[in-house]
């Protein structure tokens, strides 16, 4: 199959690897400021990886023209934060045509209902397939040029939705000869609520505060920054975000159960769960405050979360409060600078019954 990756970051060059060492032919493209992937990449003609995927393996193209990187691909990975889902879908728009099938990985809170938005497609619509998966398949990081190493290849608790959801029983095995995994999610409002960073991510940073800007992140995330304490603050989010769900009528797990069904973690709780986590072990922590755990998962999907909680009814008081917490941390209100509302996504005129009927 042509496979085309959108993103040269740690997934995307995860993504590129996985698929080309199972015998597709893909082609790795990124935006020209993000050049220093793709020329080590182009100069190598291929990927190097090491960690649980380990080897060389060659890539058709690597570059900035992204008409030759589209050109005949039957399938196309947009892989990168929430904050780079707008700028792709942009880029691709002109180069989208009936019959393709384009899958944001991670969807980092409705990154499929995003891209389908700025297509000027409806939820409905069925003329081009538009896909999103829960989270990144790989633990990974970019550790030179044009290498990758992929600590972990998650085992399970990797869930893919199409926008509408009854498409995914025709997508699914289209990945999964890379992905066996992979399973299908009832809708797309199942692979927002069961991605866990919204959980995590803020809540060890928030009670790090003073330890991130003082060591500008020399210690280890998950081993130094999480505790007791710290568990029972992602717990109470966790609680709301499960709430969610439950209103909404999708079946979600407790971050630590999925961390073990994904093959992160061995214990299911909020404490030692994370500490002791081997798919976890040596990751530092962020060198700055201003970074994606707060920037994506409090200014994303907090808000997301707090805003399907006033639609559907549900209180979401800790998330409430985390948003403006880090807001003051950061002199920067996240709410006001939210892209991730019902409205941005192009739900807001729905009722509660009409979105899960669409969707």
């Amino acid at each position: 199959m042509k496979i085309s990756v959108l993103g040269s970051g740690n997934g995307g060059c995860s993504v590129a690897f996985d698929c080309a060492q199972h015998g597709h032919d893909v082609a790795l493209w990124d935006f020209d400021q993000f050049d220093t992937q793709i020329s080590a990449i182009a100069r190598a003609g291929g990927i190097t990886a090491g960690g649980e995927l380990t080897g060389f393996v060659p890539v058709a193209y690597a570059g900035h023209d992204l008409a030759r990187a589209l050109d005949g691909a039957e399938l196309v990975y947009l892989v990168g934060p929430a904050y780079a889902t707008e700028n792709f879908a942009n880029a691709v728009k002109p180069y989208v045509a009936a019959g393709q099938t384009y899958i944001v990985c991670p969807g980092s809170c409705g990154g499929g209902l995003l891209f389908k938005k700025i297509l000027g497609l409806g939820i409905e619509d069925t003329s081009v397939t538009i896909a999103e998966t829960s989270t990144l398949p790989y633990a990974a990081r970019v550790d030179g040029p044009g290498t990758v190493h992929i600590n972990l290849k998650l085992k399970g608790g990797l869930y893919l939705a199409t926008i509408p959801g009854t498409l995914v029983g025709d997508l699914l095995p289209t990945v999964q000869d890379v992905y066996p995994a992979m399973a299908a999610a009832k809708n797309c409002m199942m692979t927002i609520l069961q991605n866990g960073n919204p959980t995590i991510h803020p809540a060890v940073s928030l009670c790090n505060v003073a330890r991130i800007d003082n060591t500008h992140g020399d210690f280890f995330f998950y081993e130094d920054g999480c505790s007791e304490h710290v568990g029972h603050l992602m717990e109470a989010v966790d609680d709301e975000r499960l709430a969610l769900a439950e209103a909404l009528g999708v079946p979600v797990l407790r971050d630590p159960d999925l961390g073990v069904l994904q093959g992160y973690q061995t214990i299911a709780d909020y404490n030692r769960g994370y500490r002791t986590a081997p798919g976890f072990k040596g990751i530092k922590a962020q060198s700055s405050l201003d970074y994606r755990y707060f920037n994506e998962d409090v200014g994303y999907g907090m808000n997301f979360m707090a805003d399907m909680g006033r639609k559907m009814g549900v209180p979401t008081p800790t998330i409430d409060a985390m948003i403006t917490v880090v807001s003051a941390v950061m002199k920067k209100d996240y709410r006001t600078q939210n892209k991730r509302t019902l409205a941005d996504l192009g739900l807001a005129d729905y009722s509660p019954e009409e979105l899960l009927r669409v969707l």
